[in-house]
C-alpha cells in the first residue's frame, strides 16, 4: 500500500528534479523529502531513484511510478472534492421508501423545504406498503423507508434498523357527501355495520377487520384497492364507504365525498426506519431532518 503523501513528494521530486528543489517547493527540509523517498522505495520493494554524478534519475520502476502518480493524485484530488461535497451536503443521493399517503404528503413537502437550502442534494422516492418497504431498506434498495404500525398489530422489525416515530395518524371514514352520518363530526365504526366497504393494503385491511371484529360485526367487503384516488371514486359514486387515514384527507380529489373521524379514536403510528450507520451519513440525517420537521406539524392528524 502506497502512502498518498509520499507519492505527492514523489511526484513533486520528479518535477523539481532534486530533494532539495523538492523540500524548497513543499515547505519540507531535505532530511524529510529524503526519509519519504526511502519510505516510499521500501514500499515498492526497488530504488525509485539513481545517482548520476549530482544529478538524479529515474530507475526503470521511478518511471513506471510517475506514469502513474499524476493520475492517482488527480483521483486523489477528486475523490477529495467530491467527498467535500458530500460532507457539506452540495450533493449527495438519498432513496426514499414510502407508502402512497406520506408520498402524497409527508415526502413533497419535506424535499421542497431540503431543494431550497440544499439544491444539490438529490431526493429519489420508490413506493412500497409495510413489511415489503422494510425489507429493501434491509436489503440496500433505500435509505430510508417510511412505514406505519397499527396498535396490537406490531410486527417484529428486523433487528438492524432504527425506528425515528414521526407522528400519530388519525383514521376517519370516507363517505358520501349524501350520507346520513355524513352530518355528525364523528362516526362510530359499528353504525357502518350494513355498509359494503373499500378495502385497502394487506395490513390496512388487517387492522380493519379487527377493528370491525372488536365492534362486533364483520365487514362486507366488495372492493380492494391500493389507490387512494380509486377508493374517492367509489366512495364518490355511492359505492361503498371506507376506513383511511387522516392524511389523505389532505389530498381528498372528490367534491362528493366528506372525512369523518371515528369514536372512538382509531390511530396509527407512522415512522422512518433507517439503518443504524445511515445516520451518520450527512445527507441522510438532513432529509430526515426534513422529515420530522414536516411530521411534527401534522401531529393529531
Amino acid at each position: 500500500m502506497f502512502d498518498s503523501r509520499h507519492i505527492r513528494t514523489f511526484h513533486e521530486v520528479v518535477k523539481a528534479g532534486s530533494y532539495s528543489a523538492a523540500a524548497r517547493s513543499l515547505g519540507y527540509t531535505q532530511p524529510a523529502i529524503t526519509q519519504q523517498m526511502k519510505a516510499l522505495e521500501r514500499a515498492v520493494g526497488t530504488p525509485l531513484f539513481i545517482r548520476v554524478g549530482r544529478r538524479m534519475r529515474l530507475t526503470e520502476a521511478g518511471e513506471a511510478l510517475s506514469r502513474h502518480a499524476e493520475t492517482i493524485l488527480d483521483s486523489l484530488t477528486a475523490a477529495q472534492a467530491q467527498m467535500g461535497s458530500l460532507t457539506r451536503l452540495r450533493s449527495g443521493r438519498v432513496r426514499v421508501c414510502a407508502f402512497p399517503s406520506a408520498s402524497a404528503t409527508l415526502i413533497p413537502e419535506a424535499v421542497a423545504r431540503l431543494a431550497i437550502d440544499h439544491p444539490g442534494v438529490r431526493v429519489e422516492l420508490q413506493e412500497s406498503e409495510p413489511p415489503d418497504s422494510l425489507h429493501r431498506l434491509v436489503r440496500g434498495e433505500c435509505d430510508i423507508t417510511l412505514a406505519f404500525t397499527y396498535p396490537g398489530l406490531r410486527e417484529q422489525v428486523p433487528e438492524e434498523l432504527v425506528e425515528i416515530p414521526l407522528m400519530e395518524d388519525q383514521l376517519t371514514v370516507l363517505l358520501p357527501i349524501g350520507h346520513p352520518l355524513a352530518r355528525r363530526r364523528a362516526v362510530k365504526l359499528a353504525d357502518l355495520a350494513e355498509e359494503r366497504w373499500i378495502a385497502g393494503c394487506l395490513r390496512c385491511r388487517t387492522n380493519f377487520l379487527h377493528e370491525c371484529a372488536e365492534q362486533g360485526f364483520a365487514p362486507d367487503i366488495a372492493f380492494t384497492t391500493d389507490d387512494n384516488l380509486v377508493v374517492q371514486s367509489l366512495v364518490a359514486e355511492g359505492l361503498g364507504v371506507a376506513m383511511m387515514p387522516g392524511l389523505v384527507l389532505s389530498f381528498l380529489r372528490h367534491d362528493k365525498i366528506t372525512g369523518r373521524a371515528l369514536d372512538p379514536a382509531c390511530r396509527r403510528q407512522v415512522s422512518a426506519y433507517v439503518l443504524r450507520d445511515h445516520l451518520r451519513i450527512p445527507a441522510t440525517a438532513l432529509v430526515m431532518d426534513g422529515l420530522k420537521a414536516v411530521a411534527a406539524r401534522r401531529v393529531g392528524c
